[in-house]
């Protein structure tokens, strides 16, 4: 027997734990209800709220720093005292941040709301991603396979639930925004009872170490911030679907209308592709081509849109590179995002997993701070097409040649706690 059909089958000897299966569950709850209401927040503010657009966009730039910017913060605090505690007090505080958004009628108590919102899933987000993390090493220890399929198997519990997320909303919204946001500290209140239940006082093997030191320790690792700045890279690509992509598509259509479309098309291929595509990456790449390739993808699906804009193509034909760029670009998602998550603890220090976890989410979306002004100044220059897509797509190519080399250690030793 091949050492691939070794693997397969030793894979199908060992299930995922109930906590690893109860993690991804989580991940597909946390969406659902997270998608039932931010889509709409922006038109909400705008319209029932009365807010000026520049609020808007400050108020929802604020929801992201409170979010992402924190997430090194709630990481080092599930470190310290743990997961359950931290996850805990993270869907507390979503459930609040949602009531309170669903009443909130002034500026100040929208804003408040919505850093409520975004805190708690500085909390959580990365307890839950670390303790992924570490318990795919687990699995793949006892003989379950490539870690990275389970980090595959929770970006596609994910991506379902921001799938599902946004027509739960569409539909609550027919009643009013205050119901989509009921419905969504509703989701929050079964996943708090859930967890409250069902996630261990204490998780064996997961060490409790003091916040101190963590930070200094982490901005020495050259390899993990190496990490980083891919990661940072292949964030930032992503963001386009938001900001160059629209652009794009308005362009050729007319409109934005088609927009709808390609997410879906881009949802659709994760949640049927996703697993395959992991599968077939750990039979044949290792860490670090894996990611290269990915971002090599990502390359190519810019150079697609940037090749074709001279033409100038408009209608159904001009869509066609945008609709190549999304299928390179989620194809290169598929195999950078897992595999990165999965590198982490190769990369962390003993007992920091959650700190190193946060910070990667951190430090990259600093880098897509940073990148998506300077893609907007692009954008807006009066440019020849070609050139903002061109340079864009120069980005991942960078990404890959800063990647690490390998993997830190040997696969088979202990987790890190």
């Amino acid at each position: 027997m091949s050492s691939v059909g070794r693997s397969a089958k030793a894979a199908r000897r060992v299930p995922l734990s109930p906590l690893l299966r109860l993690l991804v569950l989580t991940q597909l709850a946390f969406n659902i209800g997270f998608f039932a209401v931010l889509p709409f927040l922006s038109e909400h503010l705008g319209q029932s709220v009365g807010m000026a657009g520049w609020l808007v966009g400050f108020v929802l730039g604020l929801r992201t720093f409170s979010q992402q910017g924190l997430f090194v913060v709630g990481g080092a605090l599930a470190d310290r005292y743990g997961i359950r505690p931290v996850v805990l007090a993270g869907c507390v505080l979503r459930i609040a941040g949602f009531g309170w958004l669903g009443f909130a009628e002034r500026t100040w108590a929208v804003v408040g709301a919505v850093l409520l919102i975004g805190f708690a899933a500085a909390l959580f987000s990365p307890a839950v991603e670390s303790e992924v993390a570490r318990q795919a090493v687990v699995w793949e220890a006892e003989g379950g396979g490539d870690r990275t399929r389970v980090l595959a198997l929770f970006t596609v519990a994910g991506q379902a639930g921001a799938f599902v997320g946004p027509l739960l909303g569409a539909l609550l919204l027919a009643v009013g925004f205050r119901t989509a946001c009921l419905a969504g500290a509703g989701v929050f209140v079964l996943v708090l009872a859930g967890h409250a239940w069902l996630l261990p006082q204490r998780i064996p093997g997961r060490a409790q170490v003091r916040v101190a030191g963590g930070a200094r320790l982490l901005l020495r690792n050259r390899r993990f911030l190496a990490l980083c700045c891919a990661y940072g890279a292949y964030l930032l690509a992503y963001n386009q679907l938001y900001l160059a992509l629209p652009a794009e598509v308005e362009r050729a259509a007319g409109s934005q209308a088609p927009l709808a479309w390609l997410f879906a098309l881009s949802s659709v291929l994760v949640v049927s592709a996703q697993l395959p595509v992991t599968r077939w990456a750990g039979e044949r790449l290792a860490p670090r081509r894996s990611m290269a390739a990915g971002l090599v993808l990502i390359a190519v699906g810019f150079a697609v849109v940037a090749v074709a804009r001279p033409a100038g193509w408009t209608g159904a034909g001009g869509l066609v590179p945008a609709a190549g760029f999304v299928v390179l670009l989620t194809l290169g998602q598929m195999l950078v995002a897992p595999v990165a998550r999965a590198w982490v603890p190769d990369l962390a220090e003993e007992g920091r997993l959650g700190l190193y976890t946060g910070a990667l989410s951190s430090v990259s979306g600093l880098i897509v701070l940073a990148g998506s002004s300077v893609t907007g100044l692009l954008l807006d220059a009066g440019l020849p097409g070609a050139v903002p897509w061109l340079a864009l797509a120069a980005v991942p190519v960078v990404a890959a040649a800063v990647l690490p080399r390998g993997r830190t250690g040997d696969l088979s030793a202990r987790p890190q706690s």
